[in-house]
């Protein structure tokens, strides 16, 4: 049990009282207290007000005007994996694109390879290292996928380690099972043996993982994406997609019609698809870091979110498209390139990122909510889109325990 913590004097972005997304017109509001406080009691926030009177054995952080907010919810990575492609990187420089890359063996299949010859141990221990690396930037909770091995035994061990991992850690995890990742030249009937082999034997370990795929040219087909997802609905597993990165191939209409939690990328998303999502009660994840290091595409966030949509941005870390640690990167090009205002880029990294993963009880500060809480250097959470690089975070509160100090206040 951790002695009782008071944040006094903040600029409390509280983010409101109730669970759930914020679509539409209500997306940016962060429901802002100017010389706010914040009391935390055994790991949850007790009192969210003014004034509010110091508890005898109470630690006191005085904010002096800094933004206090709740910690970033990273809802879409591929953050457990082994080896490097910086190799690979060079070629996209030289002008190969990221579909000629994968044409070639490269790409997922690169690390492929690594993740079939690493250990669990291995990717546990890198997986961790990664962890505590997002910490230092902010976030506290964050999806991680498998899907780096593209065959039971592989996927499997993927699971495992994200698990360790998981249990390891101070902060939260979501594991997804991205079985549908990418076609396995080597294997005969991809497709057949993800859904009647693979499918079965994550379900057996990991009930009720939420299982993902790659809805792509190159990639997974749409009606090879449908196949593996009804066959997961059927055995209880909830479905998010990869879908519309590159080419818009119909994926959004199956997606709200057969009940998937989001869609993921949307940078090649017709105006007419996009509508669509965005009137549905599917997220819409946007993956800006993704543009940014691949090819200068980015989903319209601001068509999205007029059109009354629910918004989650996220990292999509991974060592291919986007080696991105750090959510207020995410937050700086979703408001430049996805067109979110400043606050609507917050609200979609801890809110809504939080309704999308089922935590609840992250994701605001409210009484009762659990206290992941991030101090800024700042004084106006703008700065967060603002300022490019730096140093944005002073301390990380995970269940009202500091968990990162930049100032060792």
């Amino acid at each position: 049990m951790s002695p009782p913590l008071l944040i006094r004097g903040a600029r409390l972005l509280t983010l409101g009282d109730e669970t759930g997304p914020l679509r539409g017109s209500d997306a940016g509001d962060l429901v802002a207290i100017d010389g706010g406080d914040v009391l935390v009691i055994n790991g949850a926030v007790d009192t969210v007000g003014t004034a509010i009177e110091t508890p005898p054995a109470c630690e006191v952080i005085e904010a002096n005007g800094r933004v206090v907010m709740p910690a970033f919810v990273d809802a879409h990575t591929h953050a457990c994996w082994a080896g490097e492609r910086y190799a690979e990187w060079e070629a996209k420089l030289e002008g190969a694109s990221y579909l000629e890359l994968l044409a070639r063996g490269g790409g997922i299949m690169s690390t492929v390879r690594s993740v079939r010859s690493a250990t669990v141990e291995q990717l546990t221990e890198q997986l961790l290292h990664r962890l505590e690396l997002v910490i230092e930037t902010g976030t506290t909770a964050i999806e991680v996928k498998s899907g780096y091995g593209l065959d039971a035994a592989t996927e499997l061990k993927m699971l495992r380690s994200i698990a360790s991992a998981a249990e390891a850690w101070a902060g939260r995890v979501s594991m997804t099972a991205c079985i549908g990742h990418a076609i396995d030249p080597d294997q005969a009937d991809p497709v057949r043996q993800t859904t009647d082999e693979t499918l079965g034997v994550i379900s057996a370990a990991f009930p009720g993982i939420t299982i993902d795929a790659y809805c792509e040219s190159g990639a997974w087909s749409l009606e090879a994406c449908l196949q593996l997802f009804d066959a997961a609905r059927a055995a209880g597993h909830p479905v998010r997609v990869h879908a519309d990165q590159f080419n818009d191939l119909g994926m959004i209409p199956e997606a709200i019609s057969r009940g998937y939690r989001s869609v993921d990328h949307l940078e090649a998303t017709t105006p007419e698809h996009l509508s669509a999502l965005a009137g549905s009660g599917l997220f819409g994840v946007m993956l800006p870091a993704s543009g940014f290091h691949l090819d200068g595409r980015y989903a319209d966030g601001r068509a999205f979110i007029d059109a009354g949509g629910a918004p989650v941005i996220a990292s999509n870390l991974n060592p291919g498209s986007a080696p991105c640690f750090d959510m207020a990167t995410v937050i700086a090009l979703s408001v430049r390139h996805n067109r979110l205002s400043p606050a609507e880029a917050i609200v979609a990294c801890t809110r809504n990122a939080a309704a999308l993963l089922g935590f609840q009880d992250l994701g605001r500060i409210a009484p009762g909510a659990s206290a992941d809480l991030i101090l800024l250097r700042h004084t106006d959470e703008r700065a967060l889109a603002h300022d490019l690089g730096g140093r944005h975070i002073d301390a990380v509160f995970i269940n009202g325990v500091r968990a990162y100090s930049a100032t060792g206040e």
